[in-house]
């Protein structure tokens, strides 16, 4: 059976940008590494509809649900933009589509404590690492098309870990010991998670010269802005509510 392929070379390359004066001998890294953040992101829509209909289920409110849907939008949004990078560079906006796991609906946990279970490594874990590595990125990145792309999509990550933090906070205060614990026993699995994600999708090497102008970023930076990410921002925040 054939693998699914994602798509996006008819929408993409409307959204065509001019990328004169970027330099062309990085061009093929630099498609590479664009198809795979057009996958990543197109992707991630369906776990934000997967956290939509836990949410539903789990009777949180119709705001919420939706919010998650509109996240969802976003993500296939951020795909599209990825693609027009990948189509202006001289690419083709189209890749297969790799296995991705079952969306855990967490059946052994309560049903509030199943939702933080997913809120927290998907909002407070990954997008709060995406936050980091995108505004780091952007700050190596001179003016121009993918600069202002990139800002778009870092303000839509930001939003979408803020939702995250702000859910722990309504509701964290109020779980039971049962909810408290069930989402305690999961957080080592999360973090092992994140990090062997995010090390599968970072190169294992340092940006070539002037590989910032087109968003090919140092690995071993990123690898350590990760650790940083964790210690400093991801366990200090998880801590106010919970033993990690």
């Amino acid at each position: 059976m054939n693998a699914p392929v994602l798509d996006l070379r008819d929408t993409a390359r409307a959204r065509a940008l001019d990328l004169s004066g970027y330099p062309e001998a990085l061009f093929p890294s630099a498609i590479r590494t664009w198809r795979g953040r057009m996958v990543n992101e197109y992707a991630s829509s369906a776990v934000f509809e997967a956290l939509a209909r836990q949410l539903a289920e789990a009777r949180f409110s119709p705001e919420l649900v939706d919010t998650c849907l509109g996240f969802a939008r976003e993500e296939r949004e951020h795909g599209v933009l990825c693609g027009a990078v990948v189509e202006s560079l001289g690419g083709a906006a189209a890749a297969g589509l790799p296995d991705r796991p079952e969306f855990p609906l967490h059946r052994d946990a309560p049903p509030r404590a199943a939702v933080l279970r997913n809120v927290i490594h998907i909002c407070c874990m990954s997008e709060t690492v995406a936050v980091a590595l995108i505004g780091a990125e952007r700050l190596e990145m001179p003016p121009g098309p993918l600069l202002d792309l990139l800002t778009r999509i870092y303000a839509d990550e930001v939003g979408h870990a803020r939702f995250g933090w702000r859910l722990l906070d309504e509701v964290a205060p109020s779980l039971s010991a049962e909810e408290r614990s069930a989402v305690e026993r999961y957080l080592p699995v999360a973090f092992r998670h994140l990090v062997a994600h995010e090390h599968a999708h970072l190169p294992p090497h340092d940006a070539p010269p002037q590989g910032e102008q087109l968003g090919l970023c140092s690995g071993l930076s990123a690898r350590a802005l990760l650790d940083e990410t964790i210690d400093q921002v991801i366990r200090p925040g998880l801590r106010r509510f919970f033993a990690c």
